[in-house]
């Protein structure tokens, strides 16, 4: 019912209302596993992000439903098929060409861990989080790293990309956790979405 009661909301205007139960399902759905639950929600927090005035998250937030949806399906119910044509055009004319590009790009490079990361995030009614450490306190080696985790992709995996032992990707990110303070891969993907990385 959470998907129905954040459209009420959105309907009506209550925006934050509309973010705190998108953010409930979205949890929920993480939570479960619930793939179908979850690819509504990270829609449904586009057109939350379009009506408040982000083109660009929304955009990305599509783009991001489309690259992990099942292909050839459907990622939204019908209810929401039409509303969201109509803010996918709005987001797209609001940003110009190439910067809506740039935000589907963004979106379509994401694995659904790092969506849904990102769509909490974006719904997250919490006071501001301390600023993240920039970019520039990460090495060129560090930053990729950062961003493959942010991907989806696993010590081995990230070790067989770049050619090196899963040791040394568990040394660098020893470091980057000791740099950052991110303990957990979802919070080194959220600094990866923070500071632009993904």
């Amino acid at each position: 019912m959470l998907p129905r009661i954040a459209d009420l909301d959105l309907r009506a205007g209550r925006t934050g209302d509309a973010a705190a139960h998108l953010r409930e399902g979205l949890q929920i759905a993480v939570r479960t596993g619930n793939w179908f639950e979850l690819l509504t929600g990270l829609s449904q927090c586009g057109g939350l992000c379009a009506a408040t005035g982000h083109a660009a998250e929304a955009l990305t937030l599509w783009a991001a439903c489309t690259a992990v949806g099942r292909p050839g399906g459907h990622t939204d119910l019908h209810w929401l098929e039409t509303r969201r044509e109509e803010q996918m055009r709005w987001a797209r004319q609001a940003l110009g060409p190439d910067r809506a590009r740039a935000a589907e790009d963004r979106g379509a490079a994401m694995s659904l861990a790092t969506a849904a990361e990102y769509a909490l995030m974006l719904t997250d009614p919490g006071p501001p989080q301390p600023a993240a450490p920039g970019p520039g306190q990460l090495s060129v080696r560090e930053r990729e790293l950062v961003t493959l985790v942010a991907q989806g992709r696993t010590n081995a995996q990230i070790a067989a990309q770049l050619y090196i032992s899963v040791g040394t990707v568990g040394s660098h990110l020893d470091r980057i956790r000791d740099k950052t303070g991110c303990r957990r891969r979802a919070d080194l993907t959220r600094l990866a979405l923070i500071t632009g990385l993904v």
